[in-house]
């Protein structure tokens, strides 16, 4: 056993002091003095005549593998004395790195900090006063000047390091496939066999859709899953003459549904199964998809109906026919032309006069143009098999070699996104999977055009998911996402004991359900699973951890509908959708989503609350 103290004194008036301890450790969290190896670092304030008392805060840490450790204290400006009590079995040396900084506000302060600024970002996205992407590099800026005016000042690489690049890889190399894949005239094929199944009901088509949407992203990644489909649904969409918004948002919902579905649907459960500790409690691949499986077939069977019922009144053909679209343009271009034609003789007012007739006539076509279109839409679809083939003539697949090479590759990125989530030994990242796949791609359809594939992928999709990062990093910084997790364990210790597994599911669901949709899920479940852990082990609570995980993953896979930048799907296919002209705003998707949102919670809770609670299948 050996100490090392040192004493600190603070210049400026700091509220906070932070001690950061680097070395080999494990972070055990405050975990029993007994263990065998610990560092235990104490921080104390000298006793000063008037202070009411001396603080001790004690935190200890297992001394195994690198990783480092915070410390938060809250003193005044006096001495303060911080020493570390190290006790290990061999008597080798062990090297330790602390540092301390003072920070100017109090974790309270912080946090509110952090409230305002992302309600600053909501309110620019609402209101549409900038473009999302521009929104949260902003709120990126601003919780970064909140960190350096508080004292913790990140650098420069620091906060690059907060990127995610694994899922901008993933997006981009996607983007790269869908844009070739695209030449090909695929997805105008699959747009026309999907009608022809649906046999022309429109209804039938778009829940046949939203079904392969949640099957597909249970086993592939969303965000994947819809790069693949939502061109698929606005050709579809444009052939039926549909409006693509309505059908893509249900699309996306349903991805978000089906996601949770498995261990490696959705990234908050790939937090949730690879975390270590909850491996030695038994949550492993199998037994999470079991249980996650189950409540979200009962979530989808709820979910159906409650779709139907939204979309009751909602005008699903809005588009004018494009023969009509046609007609309008030219009658535009006949009145300009004679607007153009100034009347100096009579020759000129002659012809002015025959393009204003010509422009007449074009009118009357137009008004019984619309007048048959009203009334075949009334009768919807009865004529669907010749429209089918009309469409296959119109739809056919353009470049057949090119799309064998597709297919190739897709399949081949497809396979291996599916071994790194079935066989732990490969260790590619999805990232680096879409990545060689794009260039493989591109050097087998042999692209002379480089720039032409580049203009397809979604750089401001990609710049968002930078900016957002980087936001919801700084807020976790600001403590904003620790605070939240605090409050809810804090909540849960307060409940007599024999509720206490009931209340923990119902305020872990909803909790994590309405933070996922306000901050993205994947910080947040990071943040909550140690929280969680913590409270599980505390003896004084005594739950079980695995319910309360179930908890988590339902609330976050499923709090990504509540609003459009809750999950990184919904934010890809409203990019999509807005580079084909059909972009979507926060309120339409709200209008649908978030009604979706609440009725599967409430399910995905009742589910979780009869088999732990009544069943007590844990």
């Amino acid at each position: 056993d050996f100490t090392s103290a040192s004493n600190l004194t603070s210049h400026v008036d700091s509220t906070l002091l932070q001690v950061d301890l680097a070395g080999a450790l494990v972070a055990g969290g405050p975990s029993h003095t007994g263990r065998e190896e610990h560092v235990v670092v104490e921080v104390t304030q000298a006793d000063v005549p008037g202070s009411r008392r001396r603080r001790p805060q004690q935190v200890t840490y297992n001394v195994v593998f690198l990783t480092s450790g915070n410390i938060f204290a809250s003193f005044c400006r006096d001495t303060v004395s911080v020493s570390i009590r190290a006790s290990f079995q061999q008597t080798q040396a062990v090297p330790l790195l602390m540092a301390h900084q003072y920070l100017r506000a109090s974790i309270e302060a912080q946090v509110t900090i952090a409230v305002v600024i992302l309600a600053g970002v909501y309110m620019l996205i609402i209101f549409e006063i900038v473009h999302r992407t521009l929104a949260a590099m902003l709120g990126s800026l601003a919780a970064l000047a909140a960190l350096a005016v508080i004292g913790d000042r990140p650098s420069l690489t620091h906060v690059v390091e907060w990127i995610d690049f694994e899922t901008l890889a993933l997006l981009f190399g996607m983007m790269i496939l869908v844009a070739i894949f695209s030449e090909t005239g695929f997805f105008d094929y699959c747009a026309v066999k999907t009608y022809r199944l649906s046999r022309g009901r429109v209804w039938a088509m778009i829940i046949m859709l939203c079904l392969i949407a949640a099957v597909l992203s249970a086993f592939l990644d969303n965000v994947t899953t819809l790069l693949l489909f939502t061109p698929v649904t606005i050709r579809l969409c444009e052939v039926l003459n549909l409006d693509p918004r309505q059908v893509l948002i249900a699309e996306v919902i349903f991805t978000n549904i089906g996601g949770a579905a498995t261990a490696i649907g959705d990234p908050p459960n790939v937090i949730i199964v690879s975390n270590q500790e909850l491996r030695k409690m038994g949550l492993d691949f199998a037994g999470f998809t079991a249980h996650m499986f189950v409540g979200i077939c009962f979530i989808l069977l709820f979910s159906f109906p409650l779709f139907r019922l939204l979309f009751w009144n909602k005008k699903l053909y809005n588009k004018e026919p494009s023969e009509i679209v046609e007609l309008k343009h030219e009658i535009h271009v006949w009145r300009l032309t004679a607007q153009r034609i100034s009347p100096a003789s009579r020759e000129e007012t002659a012809v002015r006069g025959l393009l204003l007739g010509k422009v007449r006539a074009l009118e009357h076509l137009l008004a019984r143009r619309l007048h048959t279109f009203h009334r075949q839409i009334s009768q919807e679809d009865k004529n669907w098999e010749t429209n089918i083939q009309e469409l296959q003539k119109k739809h056919r697949i353009s470049d057949k070699i090119l799309l064998t090479k597709c297919l190739m590759v897709l399949g081949f990125v497809i396979f291996m996104f599916f071994l790194n989530s079935f066989v732990p030994g490969v260790h590619l990242d999805l990232g680096w999977i879409a990545i060689l796949g794009a260039i493989w791609l591109l050097i087998l359809a042999d692209i002379h055009d480089f720039e032409i594939i580049l203009h397809r992928v979604e750089w401001a999709t990609l710049l968002f998911f930078a900016a957002l990062f980087v936001l919801m990093e700084a807020l976790a910084h600001l403590h904003l996402i620790e605070y939240v997790g605090e409050q809810t364990a804090l909540l849960i210790k307060m409940v007599p004991e024999d509720q206490r597994l009931t209340t923990a599911i119902i305020l872990v669901v909803w909790v994590s359900a309405i933070a996922s949709s306000l901050i993205d899920n994947i910080p947040f479940t990071a943040t909550m699973i140690p929280v969680l852990l913590n409270l599980s082990q505390d003896p004084e609570v005594s739950l079980p951890a695995p319910p309360l995980m179930y908890a988590l993953a339902l609330g976050a896979c499923l709090g990504g509908n509540g609003t459009l930048i809750g999950a990184s799907a919904n934010v890809v296919c409203a990019g999509i959708a807005e580079q084909h002209g059909y972009g979507f705003s926060f309120m339409e998707f709200f209008r649908l989503g978030f009604p979706m949102m609440l009725v599967s919670c409430t399910v995905g809770m009742c589910y979780l609350l009869v088999a732990h609670v009544v069943m007590g299948w844990n």
